[in-house]
């Protein structure tokens, strides 16, 4: 059965079109990932989703419910945790929960028994009676988490849950995802802007680009479409124009420079690399460090989109929308 089902979705903000045509579905119970870079239409696309956006044509069901024409209904079935907390700095973390169950009408006793098991699921519960202001950031983002699973809702909306943490913290936060996931059997529809967590977490992922869906797969299988090998150098700059130097060396398909590291994607790594360096060294570029990989998923984002997944901070009106979604969630 399917979660989510997104058929010929468009947006348009007057003549500017932010989705385009863009269909997916999404399964129940299955983690699936949300990437672009800035400017790509996932975020139109998720306040669609979860009500906020009315899609210009096109049709998309949450849980069951058409969002244009049960958008209550949609409400009802759908968290969201924003990239901004939401949870009260001046109320304990167990009066925040208690907090967002009263805004889904969900009973007292109930509503504490929820709380205290999900306080539990992501080790909270000894600090259930502290105010939230207390607590460090990786602790109210686990809050926020939880926040939104009050009402049990069957699709979970994650956008850049992990987002400014630290290693640590964003290695905890996935863990309590996973179990949030197998503990609950929520369907959860997660952006990130970190390519690790999008293939350690998510069972598919879909890369959008310009309001257009590129490639839906798991992880190993959009790194397998891609195929060949990744060749990596440092050299010796001397003036030349190596990336034209490079993109005229047949065998190579792609040549992208980040940081001063040179990345060649090749059919047969063990082939090109002797061919490569020969071209090099024959128009007097010297080679400081060289190393062969598989694809990762960021060179397979990099060839379905030109550019990289970069940060972005989101623009007031996308902190406007967030809120106002929250409201209407609880109305």
């Amino acid at each position: 059965m399917e979660s989510i089902v997104v058929e010929g979705l468009v947006k348009k903000f007057g003549d500017f079109t932010a989705v385009n045509g863009v269909s997916f579905s999404v399964g129940e119970g299955e983690l699936f990932g949300f990437l672009g870079p800035n400017g790509a239409g996932k975020t139109t696309t998720i306040n669609i989703l979860t009500t906020l956006l009315k899609p210009t044509a096109g049709k998309a069901t949450v849980a069951g419910y058409d969002v244009s024409t049960h958008p209550h209904q949609v409400r009802k079935r759908v968290g969201l945790v924003p990239q901004e907390l939401t949870v009260d700095d001046d109320l304990t973390g167990m009066e925040n929960l208690m907090l967002q169950a009263g805004l889904y009408h969900i009973p007292r006793s109930e509503a504490r028994r929820r709380a205290l098991e999900l306080l539990d699921l992501v080790g909270l519960r000894e600090f259930a009676d502290k105010r939230v202001e207390t607590y460090s950031g990786g602790m109210r983002k686990r809050l926020d988490l939880i926040a939104g699973l009050m009402h049990e809702p069957e699709v979970l909306f994650l956008d850049e849950p992990t987002l400014g943490l630290d290693v640590a913290t964003r290695a905890a936060i996935w863990d309590y995802i996973r179990r949030l996931r197998k503990e609950t059997g929520t369907t959860v529809f997660l952006t990130t802007h970190y390519m690790d967590e999008a293939d350690n977490l998510c069972d598919r992922i879909a890369i959008i680009d310009r309001g257009v869906i590129k490639a839906i797969d798991t992880g190993e299988g959009l790194k397998a479409r891609l195929g060949g090998d990744i060749i990596e150098l440092e050299l010796v700059e001397n003036g030349l124009d190596v990336v034209r130097l490079l993109e005229g060396v047949e065998g190579i398909r792609r040549v992208y420079v980040d940081g001063g590291v040179y990345r060649l994607t090749v059919e047969r790594g063990d082939k090109m690399l002797p061919h490569v360096l020969e071209v090099l060294i024959q128009r007097g570029v010297a080679v400081k460090r060289v190393s062969m990989k598989r694809p990762s998923l960021d060179e397979v984002f990099l060839e379905f989109t030109g550019r990289k997944l970069r940060e972005e901070s989101g623009s007031w009106e996308d902190t406007f929308r967030r809120r106002m979604i929250l409201r209407r969630m609880r109305a």
